[in-house]
């Protein structure tokens, strides 16, 4: 299910405070059964625009196309029903206390009227696929932070929704369990073909589970591409801020917490050397330097492993003769490896 959106705007006036426009003239295509971030911090707009993609609320104006068919301008009966082909999961799991793990699952099989016997059977596939086969008839209060957003996953897929939104759905778990849910969705992704649109303001969850991603920042879609380009390539200001907190991830997820961009020394760097693939374990640094006359000095340095490949970044000092430089930047860039100068953080 592709997603489009066109110019959409949103504004709220509370009864007490300013008019707040949360949505400015957003237009995204999200592309069908892919992981699609959406990142900002706090009060960049991002929950209200998924507000207004989920269909929980109207734009002032614009258009939201699924496919071919526009659907933010349905009738009320027709919402209601199109929702129920929307899964949605939350930070705080939202689950009933009063009901158990497999009563949780069938409460929108029930709302949409389902058979008794057909929601018995969703209800064990959809708890064999997030790994709760045996907690059916558990209280939620008995489980993990892990186990409920678990259970929240498997009751948001009990319709076979076509769209899977994710509002911060990792942001109160530890980094280890993040991981697994994580993967957990990707796999789902995979098998049920899912368009999942991940809203968060972690860029650790857009590197590990998403291959598009676009940058909000007061109301505003700054910057998108694929994750690999938004890492090789990052333009906004606000990007550049969100990689330069983000930790460096092990291709394992075992071991270790993540750690941050591993630094020798907090001063100095005045250029960013962005890998990729195979060039980060070629000894690019320590050619340029035989080549060239010029010397460097690293400041930093770390990898981030991609679902798909593989990012490093150096964050390093290179002197020397103004023309001597340049034609080591010149092969720096032949060699695929992209020069930010942190100063401006213009790209050469």
């Amino acid at each position: 299910m592709e997603i489009i959106l066109k110019n959409l705007q949103k504004t709220y006036k509370g009864k007490d405070s300013p008019v707040v426009t949360a949505v400015k003239d957003v237009s995204l295509n999200i592309p069908s059964n892919r992981i699609f971030g959406i990142i900002g911090k706090s009060g960049a707009g991002k929950s209200s625009l998924v507000r207004l993609i989920s269909l929980l609320e109207t734009p002032d104006s614009g258009e939201v196309w699924y496919d071919s068919e526009r659907v933010d301008n349905l009738s009320e009966k027709e919402i209601i029903q199109r929702r129920r082909r929307i899964g949605m999961i939350f930070q705080n799991f939202n689950l009933f206390s009063s009901r158990s793990v497999g009563e949780n699952v069938a409460y929108p099989m029930e709302i949409c009227k389902v058979n008794k016997a057909k929601i018995k059977e969703r209800v064990a596939q959809m708890l064999e696929l997030v790994g709760l086969s045996d907690r059916v008839n558990a209280p939620v209060s008995t489980l993990s932070g892990g186990q409920k957003q678990r259970v929240a996953i498997a009751r948001a897929l009990a319709n076979q929704p076509d769209i899977l939104f994710c509002d911060e759905a990792t942001s109160a778990l530890d980094p280890q369990t993040t991981h697994s849910i994580l993967d957990l969705i990707r796999e789902i992704q995979k098998k049920m073909n899912l368009t999942v649109v991940m809203i968060t303001h972690q860029m650790e969850v857009v590197r590990d589970a998403c291959s598009q991603v676009a940058v909000i920042d007061e109301g505003k879609v700054v910057e998108q591409g694929s994750v690999e380009q938004i890492f090789m390539h990052p333009q906004a200001e606000v990007t550049r801020e969100f990689l330069s907190h983000l930790q460096m991830s092990d291709s394992s997820h075992e071991g270790e917490e993540d750690k941050k961009l591993v630094r020798w020394s907090e001063k100095g760097g005045n250029y960013i050397l962005h890998f990729k693939n195979q060039a980060t374990d070629e000894p690019v640094l320590s050619r340029i330097a035989h080549k060239f006359n010029i010397e460097f000095n690293i400041r930093a340095g770390g990898i981030h492993n991609l679902p798909d490949c593989k990012i490093g970044q150096l964050v390093t000092d290179i002197t020397g003769d103004e023309q001597e430089v340049s034609k080591a930047f010149e092969y720096l860039k032949e060699q695929g490896i992209s020069i930010e100068k942190t100063e401006t953080g213009e790209f050469l």
